[in-house]
């Protein structure tokens, strides 16, 4: 029964959205409200979920996505995402354009959490869309995926380290396996699966990112504008760095995690590009905040659709989907990497979270590793692949990929929800073939 309220719940969103037209925000609040009262909670408790559920998720992204959207505006104005677009198409050849983003969102996915890698790679994927004449999903989609398949399976990420702390295992294992898993799962789920993809993009992040045109002798650098755009990254990557190598009571370990952070990360990087990219080129300070708040305001809707999809996940964390579905699913023979992708699926799909579904699986499953010798590394990747199947409409990040790249639900179904279901089944059978290997 929980189920099938959950399916009542997805379908009734998608006929206030598709067949009557109503904002994504105000249906996502509706369906998280229905859901709630038919899975037996009290009304003032699904309230409270509600606001819970709009406060943790923006609470965290709300930030992150402000920063990044002030960030990508100034690289995009200045001309510096025009200029890095342009030397990696010189470099590479649009023929390979779309493995240069892929490496690019390798690169800085390692470094950083997905939300923050993505708004910040946005504003060169449209320049190079832009500047190529190419569909934005076709650039954009590549990257994204890179971002995902680093943040699931490749510490310093939050996931795989959460993940492997849990189950026991080693970091630079699983950072072994997963390089092994990552590099096939990003070539098959990003350029190969867009060139299957019949969907006419938009070449603009719905306006979001719509940098001027900046001829060639007002360009900054390449070297300022790399510079500049991988502060992000580079402070996470020392954060993270850090963590692992200096020890605890040392004051230098608690600075690099200070202004490493996503937040203090992404702050920083918009300081330091308000110099690079405009006060040191001769723009004036109230030009570039007039180009700051433009930014701002036009995450507004975005802001609020992540919200909503994040009520909807906490009131099916409340109510106890969750805990139905892992009892469901206790008890079975399979093979403990099989299950840990099952249960873990099966989460995601009904939650919408990937930290709820892998963090919940990896309780459930912990006493394998013990019983069944399996290999703790392995259990990790597992764990992670299944937790990133099929991202939908109960997934915030679901809602961000859909309104940065200006697409209908079923475009976003048909390149975003499927390109994470192939990350999925990818990460399994590389789980499967090296562990028969070893």
């Amino acid at each position: 029964m929980p189920l099938l309220i959950v399916v009542l719940g997805i379908v009734l969103l998608l006929l206030l959205m598709i067949r009557f037209k109503l904002n994504a925000f105000i249906a996502l609040i509706i369906v998280a409200l229905f859901v709630g009262v038919l899975e037996g909670m009290p009304v003032t408790k699904v309230i409270d979920s509600v606001q819970n559920g709009v406060g943790s998720t923006l609470g965290h992204l709300s930030l992150v996505i402000g920063f990044g959207a002030m960030f990508g505006k100034i690289i995009a104005d200045s001309g510096a995402a025009q200029r890095i677009s342009r030397s990696l198409i010189n470099k590479f050849g649009i023929k390979r354009i779309q493995w240069a983003v892929v490496l690019t969102g390798f690169i800085i996915g390692i470094a950083m959490f997905y939300e923050v890698g993505f708004v910040l790679l946005i504003p060169i994927a449209v320049s190079i869309a832009g500047f190529a004449e190419l569909p934005l999903l076709y650039i954009g989609l590549p990257m994204a995926v890179s971002l995902s398949v680093t943040y699931g399976f490749l510490p310093p990420n939050p996931g795989p380290i959460a993940i492997g702390t849990i189950y026991g295992a080693s970091v630079s294992s699983i950072l072994i396996y997963g390089f092994i898993i990552a590099i096939p799962t990003v070539i098959v789920a990003g350029p190969i699966f867009t060139k299957f993809i019949k969907i006419n993009s938009s070449k603009s992040s719905n306006g979001i990112f719509e940098g001027k045109i900046v001829d060639e002798e007002d360009m900054p650098s390449f070297s300022i504008s790399v510079l500049t755009a991988l502060i992000p990254p580079i402070l996470m990557a020392a954060a993270a760095i850090g963590e692992i190598t200096i020890p605890s009571t040392w004051q230098l370990k608690k600075l690099l995690e200070f202004i490493g952070s996503p937040v203090m990360a992404m702050l920083i990087s918009v300081i330091v590009a308000i110099f690079t990219l405009g006060l040191m080129r001769g723009k004036k300070m109230e030009s570039l905040m007039k180009d700051v708040a433009k930014s701002a305001s036009g995450i507004a809707m975005i802001l609020l659709i992540i919200g909503g999809g994040g009520a909807l996940k906490q009131v099916l964390i409340d109510s106890g989907v969750g805990n139905y579905i892992t009892s469901l699913m206790s008890g079975t023979n399979i093979s403990p990497l099989i299950l840990a992708w099952t249960i873990a699926a099966v989460l995601r799909l009904a939650l919408g979270s990937a930290t709820v579904a892998s963090l919940t699986t990896a309780g459930l499953v912990l006493p394998l590793i013990a019983t069944t010798h399996v290999n703790p590394s392995l259990m990790v990747l597992a764990t992670g692949s299944g937790s990133v199947i099929f991202s939908h409409v109960n997934d915030p990040g679901f809602w961000m990929f859909k309104e940065y790249f200006g697409l209908s639900i079923g475009e976003t179904i048909k390149s975003w929800s499927v390109a994470e279901t192939l990350i999925s089944v990818m990460g399994l059978v590389g789980v499967l073939v090296i562990n028969a290997i070893i």
